[in-house]
């Protein structure tokens, strides 16, 4: 799996005068599950255009496979844009059939696995409807269906599960999942950080246009704190160089811990200064939390859009 599948270096993308992408380099493994995240305007979408010669970059190189992509790579690619586009007035099977053959599967075979699609996410009534008879959500299940047909060799998933109640969501990512034991790739990009955790071998987190942090979870959560104490309380939290407190609210705190330092030796600590600690907990900083320090709170609510709260 450390094969790069997606390679990136030095890329570089002017709009005029305007530097949309610095010295951007990373790769997406053969075989993993990558996610590439950002806030609104970091340049996730500018660098995915580039990457599939939408964009002309400005300087650098953006390889699949070890080049350029170009049309002819399209029946191995899956891609999802964060925009959707299928032909609403045709009815939902002659539109995944369609797209089937244009990946190079002959008419049986595109409908017949069309309708075991259709049958796992719940919509195999809806086959002979119009596709804009179909809700929002059911819409962006037919999406992701083309999207996965002729199994690709690299998916690329802009916002995936935007919108969808928490069960839609587990199938979609239950769907994912699949492709990746089948041996895709998949490049995810996505404000859900619960399902980067779950999902993902490595991440990438794009600011400006620049790579704040790339790694694994684990590596990108010890750049980031590594521990956090949740702490259910009453009294004052003393001031310590062994931890700094991230969050204060009433009864409730999250402190980020400083170095090795022994978690029950920090407890001792709240309890020699007086706090009465009603709860205890220690856990890693999550990617939700990491989001908000690198980007700031002027996306938390686009960030609870998307989770659909």
């Amino acid at each position: 799996m450390d094969e790069a599948l997606v390679h990136i270096d030095r890329f570089r993308m002017d709009f005029g005068d305007n530097r949309v992408i610095s010295d951007l380099s990373f790769d997406v493994r053969r075989g993993e599950t990558f996610g590439f995240l950002g806030s609104n305007g970091s340049g996730k979408t500018t660098t995915v255009r580039a990457l599939l010669g939408i964009y002309q970059p400005t300087s650098g190189i953006l390889h699949i496979n070890g080049r350029p992509f170009s049309p002819e790579d399209g029946s191995r690619l899956g891609y999802l844009p964060e925009e959707r586009g299928l032909y609403k007035k045709e009815p939902v099977i002659e539109i995944m059939t369609y797209f089937g053959r244009l990946k190079g599967m002959d008419r049986r075979t595109a409908r017949g696995w069309s309708l075991d699609y259709l049958e796992r996410v719940a919509l195999a009534d809806k086959a002979k409807l119009r596709l804009d008879k179909l809700s929002g959500g059911q819409q962006q299940k037919i999406q992701l269906g083309v999207t996965i047909m002729n199994d690709p060799e690299l998916l690329i998933l802009d916002e995936p599960t935007k919108g969808f109640d928490p069960v839609n969501r587990r199938l979609l990512m239950d769907i994912i999942a699949d492709q990746k034991k089948a041996g895709a790739t998949v490049v995810m990009i996505t404000h859900q950080m619960e399902e980067v955790e779950r999902l993902c071998d490595r991440v990438l987190l794009l600011k400006n246009g620049t790579a704040e942090a790339y790694g694994t979870i684990d590596e990108v959560q010890n750049r980031y704190g590594g521990r956090m104490v949740r702490l259910k309380y009453s009294g004052q939290i003393p001031v310590s160089p062994h931890y700094s407190v991230e969050l204060e609210q009433k009864n409730y705190a999250e402190l980020a811990l400083v170095g090795d330092k022994d978690e029950s030796l920090i407890l001792r600590g709240l309890l020699d200064a007086g706090v009465c600690v009603r709860g205890f907990t220690v856990t890693k900083v999550s990617l939700d939390d990491i989001f908000i320090r690198i980007y700031g709170d002027q996306n938390v609510a686009y960030q609870r859009e998307m989770a659909g709260v």
